[in-house]
């Protein structure tokens, strides 16, 4: 049976609601209230998925007040709806038509609802993007005091470094208590340290930014973070297979670690120096040890998942 499914095109301030493809729409504010009065217009027409494009953070409010209103909900990629739109011929761009295709994409692709991280997901998730924005500030004004002279302005810097510093330790402080009271990410942390080169930061990072490992195949971990070669081929031409998509947070955390790891690990070494010998380009190199270093990983957290559920 066809599911009812809800679109929710988002914005800043307003929520476009339209029931299926081309059914009711209405425009709710972005607010408890608005997201309380689209609540009561969903059960009113028999709603059983709500699903909604990520747009930078907005959907956030939405997704969570939906959810404790026992109304399933997804979010989806903007990018692939926008292709969906286009491979219909649907070239035509207002909010209202933008609620209908996205439920037209979920009843095509078959989107199911996708539960909140739990309050502690979200705030190891909020502690590490914030971690991340300190270190990078911290860096760039370490490069531009080094262009300084004047005792002035450089006392400056020190102040603003300081405090940068201050509240990394702080929110260090904060990741590793996170960790600790939470015993899957305990023992993921230990497990995962156990391939030197991986360190605590990059631990908190990769549960943050990739809560589904160890729940996932290899084929599809390495799929989601986009490190899986995508394939090219048609008649008798074999094109090259390039890496698109996924996560960009924590492919880019692959690729350093990766980088530290092979300096470390014999089989890791060896498989990077195959590829050297081999004529690979560097780029295919970089992907490929990531790739290695996720599928590593990944087992090592299924193995823990696996575990921690036959001693509970």
């Amino acid at each position: 049976m066809t599911q009812i499914i809800c679109g929710v095109d988002v914005s800043g301030e307003t929520l476009d609601a339209r029931i299926g493809r081309d059914g009711r729409h209405e425009r709710f504010a972005r607010t408890v209230e608005g997201i309380t009065a689209l609540a009561a217009f969903c059960r009113q027409h028999g709603v059983e998925l709500v699903v909604m494009e990520a747009t930078g953070g907005y959907e956030k409010l939405p997704f969570a007040q939906l959810w404790a209103e026992d109304l399933p909900c997804a979010v989806v990629n903007p990018r692939a709806v926008r292709d969906f739109a286009k491979a219909m011929g649907r070239l035509e761009k207002t909010d209202r038509l933008d609620a209908g295709i996205i439920a037209w994409y979920a009843e095509i692709k078959g989107i199911v609802a996708q539960a909140p991280a739990s309050p502690a997901q979200q705030q190891l998730q909020a502690l590490v993007t914030r971690l991340r924005q300190l270190t990078a500030a911290h860096t760039a004004q370490k490069n531009q005091r080094r262009l300084v002279g004047e005792p002035a302005v450089l006392a400056l810097f020190d102040e603003l470094i300081a405090v940068l510093k201050r509240q990394m330790r702080q929110i260090e402080q904060a990741i590793a208590g996170l960790l600790d009271a939470d015993p899957l990410w305990q023992a993921l942390d230990r497990a995962f340290r156990e391939i030197k080169g991986v360190a605590d930061r990059s631990v908190a990072r990769l549960m943050a930014e990739l809560p589904e490992i160890g729940t996932l195949s290899n084929k599809a971990i390495a799929k989601l973070v986009g490190v899986a070669p995508i394939a090219n081929d048609t008649g008798k031409r074999k094109g090259r297979r390039p890496v698109r998509g996924g996560r960009a947070a924590p492919r880019a955390l692959l690729f350093t670690i990766a980088e530290i790891v092979r300096r470390h690990v014999p089989d890791f070494a060896d498989f990077h120096q195959k590829l050297s010998q081999a004529g690979k380009a560097k780029k295919v190199i970089r992907v490929a040890l990531a790739r290695k270093l996720l599928v590593r990983l990944n087992a090592k957290a299924r193995d823990v998942r696996q575990q921690l559920a036959l001693a509970a």
